[in-house]
């Protein structure tokens, strides 16, 4: 049992409501007009959870936040479930923590504006909730809600609450990983569907024993910082051992040493503060659209960030990540793969070895790879993605079934790289430039 709302955000008419998919044309809900599908069978697979909420948007003529829409979908289950919990079900709603006490007076205010809107949305021909309640849920919501990301995992596309879940504690280097599922409701034969699903995986072998734990967030931040995230928003002081020992801080702060000379304190204090204010106008740029203009800011920052970091250091790492991300989106595929090495050498350095996010660096880095021509590092880049991701989510996951896809048209690609380099190259540049296919001189004959 679990409980998603997709963001009310530009991403949702980008990304499937029902399987997580992005669509360059997805089908609209003729009714309330926010929900966007694959298609109809992916509309039909989620009608059961949308139908009330596509009368409740329609009637008031726009979709509240994913929280107001999380709150009113949770009590719509809970009441067509007349309150019961199945056999699979450890925990209830009811038996989550809110943490209301311990919110401070700005955040109780927002959550107030919730419950308002909460009331605004909710109709009125639906059971009457009390405020008490519709409060608590805002509450666990807050504290226990997993942020969903789209099918590729490239972009947090919303929220869910998945109560089972919400009893695994925490650890900032965990032996688990909570990976969304979205199924399969797109094969013709209704036999091969599998429904959405959360899977809690394991990272390694783990001890009979031994306590399950998850990461709330992500570790690439020292640990005070780390610390101070998870008081913020789950309300605990983190004891675990990278936390109290700061393992790893040294790198995530790492200056470049050269022949046993570093620089001075103030010299890294002066680039440390131009690596924060470089990335606001970064994520500024970014928001504005103005791609051109985030990459200026990041080659600036790296100018001024090389001479003084380490390659592990956070700041560095965070340039080099959204650089590689928007010279690939611009197709300027060459210097993206430089940065995205860069990347990928850092963050092996820093993730746990079976990290999902570092594998799903990896991957990006090895289409990026991929792309520029670099088919030995592309194919590298991939095998161990896919080394990662098979564990961290799974032989049947369409990330996975993806990555499946291309290492097996990287691995052809290089054996003919290794067979004839110029064969491969002018093969390579016709299919990107769609021209007849040239080795020395003479135009290669294909059949199809």
């Amino acid at each position: 049992m679990f409980f998603f709302g997709v963001n009310e955000a530009c991403f949702h008419i980008s990304v499937c409501h029902s399987c997580f998919r992005r669509q360059a044309n997805p089908h609209r809900c003729a009714q309330c007009k926010f929900a966007y599908y694959c298609d109809r069978t992916c509309q039909r697979a989620a009608w059961d959870e949308h139908k009330q909420e596509c009368s409740a948007i329609k009637k008031i003529g726009k979709a509240p936040n994913e929280n107001v829409r999380l709150v009113a979908r949770i009590l719509w289950r809970i009441q067509k479930d007349t309150g019961l919990v199945s056999d699979a079900q450890l925990t209830t709603l009811d038996l989550l923590e809110d943490h209301l006490s311990k919110m401070s007076p700005e955040d109780l205010k927002e959550l107030k504006v919730d419950v308002q809107h909460f009331y605004n949305y909710w109709p009125k021909k639906s059971k009457p909730v009390g405020e008490d309640y519709v409060s608590h849920l805002f509450g666990v919501i807050n504290c226990n809600g997993f942020t969903l990301s789209d099918q590729r995992g490239l972009q947090a596309v919303g929220v869910g609450l998945f109560p089972n879940l919400c009893l695994v504690n925490h650890d900032c280097w965990p032996n688990c990983t909570v990976i969304l599922n979205p199924g399969n409701q797109t094969a013709l034969d209704a036999s091969f569907h599998s429904k959405r699903r959360i899977e809690l995986r394991a990272l390694g072998k783990i001890s009979e024993g031994e306590e399950l734990t998850v990461s709330y967030v992500d570790f690439l931040n020292v640990s005070k910082d780390r610390q101070r995230l998870l008081k913020q928003q789950y309300y605990f002081d983190c004891k675990c051992e990278h936390c109290t020992s700061g393992i790893k801080d040294d790198l995530m702060t790492a200056v470049r040493d050269t022949d046993g000379h570093k620089p001075s304190a103030d010299v890294v204090k002066a680039v440390t503060d131009f690596s924060l204010q470089a990335l606001v106008k970064i994520e500024e740029a970014r928001t504005k659209g103005n791609f051109h203009e985030v990459v200026k800011i990041c080659r600036e920052s790296l100018e001024k960030q090389d001479p003084v970091f380490g390659g592990t250091n956070l700041h560095l790492l965070r340039v080099l990540s959204t650089a590689s991300e928007v010279l690939s989106f611009l197709q300027q595929f060459t210097e993206a793969a430089g940065y995205a090495q860069r990347m990928v050498d850092g963050y092996t350095k820093l993730y746990h070895p079976n990290n999902a996010q570092l594998g799903m660096a990896i991957m990006r880095a090895g289409v990026t790879h991929w792309h520029a021509g670099l088919i030995e590092a592309a194919h590298g880049l991939i095998c161990s993605a896919y080394a990662i991701l098979i564990i961290t989510h799974g032989a049947h996951h369409p990330i996975t079934k993806d990555l499946e896809v291309i290492r097996t048209q990287t691995e052809m690609e290089l054996c003919l790289f290794k067979q004839n380099e110029l064969v491969y190259r002018s093969m390579r540049e016709a299919v990107l430039s769609d021209k007849p296919m040239m080795h020395a001189g003479e135009q290669i004959k294909t059949t199809s």
